[in-house]
């Protein structure tokens, strides 16, 4: 175990590294100036803008820059924003907060819903709640979030008049939001439970358990389900990077105030600091993330606790 966790803890190191390297070079290729996005061109001299390159460190090379970069982002500094001279890990550290609240629930719901009737699926198989099941995820994958937002927002806010359309203040501005991220992500769990308790369902040791005379409902929900949620735990793991991306698209819809609206400010005004060090949060949170998917396997798993005790 042990030596699993040392082995995934290097993997996400240096994944967290590459992050680093990836944004770096897609924002320096991103055409524009920052310099010229602080000052006015029109009434800035020429010698003030070389001035504010200088200060920026946009006059060295590439090589210099990404090295300027990189040690101050291994040491906690992200720089400060081109707007308004507030540090960036300020800001993210404030509106942090309220969008991984919002990954998190929306994930769970996404989870709940996608395992529920996924397994439902798989059980009554070719029956009516099997196909209202495949619908559903059907229904979650093909739904922006966007437009699954505005229906919410059209049907609990304006017409029944439940929940707040707008804001980031108590839960009841937290759960249109989710609901728009846990339904779309729903749809893949949906289809992937579906297929692996099918395929568990078929197995063996499946086959004599009933043989053994266990009740159809401890056969599917403690023995099939557990075997079948390996794949789902992937699945869910990938799914919570990406509801966390889809806040961009959600916070600006219900706006909320979180990471998501950070950077879609950032990238309208060009703000290149806070772009670098919200993206490489992310990246940072994501690795997070899955590196604890990949450890959990075996806790639910025997069968990978023996392949890794064998190591």
């Amino acid at each position: 175990m042990f030596q699993t966790i040392v082995t995934r803890l290097l993997t996400s190191i240096m994944v967290v590294f590459g992050a680093l390297v990836l944004v770096f070079v897609i924002v320096y290729l991103l055409p524009g100036d920052p310099a010229l996005s602080i000052l006015d061109p029109s009434t800035a001299t020429q010698e003030e803008i070389d001035l504010l390159r200088k200060q920026l460190g946009t006059d060295l090379p590439f090589y210099q820059q990404f090295a300027n970069y990189a040690k101050d982002m291994l040491n906690g500094d992200f720089g400060k924003s081109l707007l308004n001279d507030e540090p960036v890990l300020s800001k993210i550290w404030t509106h942090a907060p309220a969008t991984l609240l919002l990954a998190f629930t929306s994930t769970l719901i996404a989870a709940v819903i996608g395992i529920w009737l996924g397994v439902l699926s798989a059980i009554h198989r070719d029956r009516w709640i099997d196909i209202v099941a495949r619908l559903v995820g059907l229904f979650g994958i093909s739904m922006p979030t966007f437009w699954s937002g505005i229906l919410l927002i059209l049907l609990f806010s304006v017409t029944l008049g439940w929940l707040p359309a707008m804001g980031s203040d108590g839960w009841q501005t937290l759960v249109l939001p989710a609901l728009s991220l846990g339904i779309v992500g729903s749809g893949f769990v949906v289809r992937l439970v579906r297929n692996s308790m099918l395929e568990v369902i078929n197995e063996q040791f499946i086959v004599t358990l009933r043989a053994k005379g266990l009740p159809q409902r401890l056969v599917m929900y403690r023995h099939a389900l557990r075997n079948a949620l390996i794949p789902a735990l992937t699945i869910i793991g990938v799914l919570s990077g990406e509801l966390m991306a889809g806040t961009v698209v959600i916070e600006t819809v219900f706006s909320r105030q979180g990471i998501g609206r950070i950077i879609s400010d950032a990238l309208m005004s060009k703000d290149l600091p806070v772009i670098q060090g919200v993206i490489f949060f992310s990246a940072i949170v994501y690795v997070l993330i899955n590196m604890l998917v990949d450890l959990s396997y075996s806790m639910i798993d025997p069968r990978v606790r023996r392949m890794q005790a064998r190591r």
